[in-house]
């Protein structure tokens, strides 16, 4: 038998620590939470990408009464990226949500099916991507791509 084993590495920023692309990502998906259209749950997502020339894309959950024929910030944001910018690579994504309390004390991650969209984005983007999760109570920064938040992702190497 053989043993393995995988671990990330995260840190917890304050928002006072952030600075730079990071400061100007975190801000763009709080504001991009205004966007969200969920009359359902209550609780607006937004999610902002950077691309490799420094554009900024954003989105927001949009939600509908026919689940799951929804959508969630951080897909709406890569594929309208995609879309309107082939060929960049996506370098950055924030995501921060509210509810009728405000933001989100804790950090929010992306679901399964945007962690594998994201991971199919990275591999095209031929880079890393970093993930800033935004909470009142900190930012969660992950620097290892997104091989750290979906360890054994099927992607286009699995067909080989």
């Amino acid at each position: 038998m053989k043993r393995l084993s995988r671990s990330i590495e995260w840190e917890i920023l304050g928002k006072d620590e952030l600075e730079g692309d990071d400061l100007m990502l975190v801000n763009a998906a709080m504001e991009a939470t205004s966007g969200s259209w969920s009359p359902y749950s209550g609780f607006k997502v937004g999610a902002a990408v950077l691309l490799d020339d420094r554009t900024v894309i954003t989105g927001s959950n949009q939600e509908n009464a026919a689940y799951p024929s929804g959508l969630c910030a951080e897909r709406t944001a890569l594929f309208a990226a995609g879309h309107a910018h082939p060929g960049k690579a996506v370098t950055a994504l924030a995501i921060a949500a509210r509810n009728d309390n405000g933001f989100t004390a804790q950090p929010i991650t992306p679901c399964g099916a945007c962690r594998q969209v994201l991971a199919e984005t990275e591999q095209r983007g031929g880079r890393p991507i970093r993930f800033l999760f935004y909470g009142t109570e900190g930012t969660m920064l992950i620097e290892g791509g997104t091989g750290s938040i979906l360890p054994f992702c099927f992607g286009a190497d699995s067909m080989k």
